[in-house]
C-alpha cells in the first residue's frame, strides 16, 4: 500500500519548535511501534536553504511542487500575518483543497489558508493572543479562542505549539485509529490531558515515571480497574494524601478535575472497545464504568459530541453484524 503523503510548509524565518510538531508525529518511521508510514516531505515557497528565527539553516528538499500529491497539507506557523500571499502559494493550496487533501493550519498557520481563501464562512482557531487579529482580517470567518483545534471537515485549525500536538495526534487517531494514537502519545510522553472547549478524541496519559509514587499509582489503579466505582475519597487514600491535598495536586498534575479525568479516561476507553471490538454497547458501558448504555450515551455525546454508535461506524477496525448494529441504532 502506499504510504500516505504528507506535506509540511517551511519558510524562512520560521521557528524550528513549530517545524518540528508535524515532524514529531509524523515524520519519524514507527513502523516497529506498529503505527502507520508516511512520505513525509518538507517543502519551502522555493527549495534550497532557508533561515530560521533561532539562526538555524534548513535545508528544504522540495518546492511547492510536493504539495500538489499530498493527501495532507500541514502550514505550522506562519509569518506577515497581514500580507497577501505569493500567487504560486496560493495555487498550490487551492489546488490541493479542491481534490481533496486535508488542510491543516497550525498555530499562526491558520492565517496563511484564511489568506488563501478558504476559510471563508468556517469555524477557525489559532494562538490565543492573535485571534482578535485574525477576526479583523477576516470577518467572514468564526474564530474560536476557546478551542485547541476545530476539525471542520476537510481543514483543521489549531491553537499554540502544544495545541498543535494535540491537534496533529487527532488527525492520526480520526485516520488510524485511538491505538495508534495512543502508543505514539506513550512513546513520545505526550503531556497530560488539557481542558479545551470541543471534542477530544486523544488520550493524554500521565507521564510514567521509573519511581513512581503512590499518587501515580493510584491513579494507574484507576486506568486499570475503570469498570470499578472509584470515588475521590478512596483515590486520595490509596495515593497517601487528604482530600484537599490530592485534589491540589492532581490539579497541578493533570490540568482538570478528578472527576473530569476519570470520564475522559471511561470515555477512551469505550472509544477503543467501539474501535476494536464489536461487544453489545451494555457490555461496553460495563467494562468502561458507566453502568449502562444510556450512561454511555450520555457521556459520549457530552464529550465527543456523537454517539457510541456512530463513532463505531466510523473509527471501528473490525466489521460490525448489521443486526447488532441495528439494534444499537434503535436502542
Amino acid at each position: 500500500m502506499t504510504a500516505p503523503i504528507i506535506a509540511v510548509l517551511a519558510f524562512d524565518g520560521i521557528s524550528p519548535f513549530h517545524l518540528s510538531v508535524p515532524c514529531l508525529v509524523f515524520g519519524a518511521d514507527r513502523t516497529r511501534l506498529g503505527l502507520p508510514r508516511f512520505d513525509f516531505r518538507v517543502c519551502g515557497l522555493e527549495q534550497g536553504q532557508i533561515q530560521t528565527d533561532a539562526g538555524l539553516s534548513i535545508l528544504v528538499p522540495h518546492g511547492l511542487s510536493a504539495i500538489d500529491g499530498a493527501d495532507i497539507v500541514i502550514i505550522p506557523s506562519w509569518k506577515d500575518l497581514e500580507a497577501p500571499l505569493t500567487r504560486p502559494f496560493q495555487d498550490a493550496l487551492g489546488r490541493a483543497h479542491r481534490r481533496g487533501a486535508l488542510i491543516v493550519g497550525l498555530c499562526l498557520g491558520t492565517f496563511a489558508i484564511a489568506a488563501a481563501g478558504l476559510l471563508s464562512g468556517r469555524k477557525a482557531t489559532t494562538h490565543w493572543a492573535y485571534t482578535d487579529q485574525l477576526q479583523a482580517l477576516h470577518p467572514d470567518i468564526s474564530v474560536d479562542a476557546d478551542v485547541l483545534y476545530v476539525d471542520d471537515g476537510d481543514i483543521v485549525t489549531s491553537a499554540g505549539v502544544a495545541a498543535g500536538l494535540d491537534c496533529c495526534l487527532h488527525i492520526l487517531r480520526a485516520r488510524y485509529g485511538a491505538e495508534a494514537a495512543l502508543r505514539l502519545a506513550r512513546h513520545i510522553v505526550l503531556s497530560p490531558h488539557r481542558q479545551g472547549g470541543q471534542a477530544q478524541f486523544i488520550e493524554r496519559p500521565v507521564a510514567p515515571s521509573s519511581t513512581a509514587d503512590r499518587f501515580t499509582q493510584a491513579l494507574d489503579t484507576v486506568r486499570a480497574s475503570l469498570g470499578e466505582a472509584h470515588s475521590l475519597d478512596s483515590v486520595a487514600e490509596a495515593a497517601g494524601l487528604t482530600r484537599r491535598t490530592f485534589t491540589r495536586r492532581f490539579q497541578k498534575t493533570t490540568g482538570t478535575s478528578f472527576g473530569d479525568w476519570l470520564a475522559d479516561q471511561r470515555i477512551t476507553l469505550a472509544q477503543r472497545l467501539l474501535e476494536t471490538t464489536d461487544k453489545p454497547m451494555d457490555t461496553i458501558a460495563f467494562e468502561a464504568g458507566f453502568g449502562s448504555a444510556a450512561s454511555l450515551r450520555q457521556h459520549f455525546a457530552a464529550r465527543v459530541r456523537t454517539s457510541p454508535v456512530q463513532y463505531r461506524r466510523e473509527f471501528s477496525k473490525r466489521p460490525c453484524q448489521d443486526a447488532r448494529m441495528a439494534n444499537e441504532l434503535a436502542s
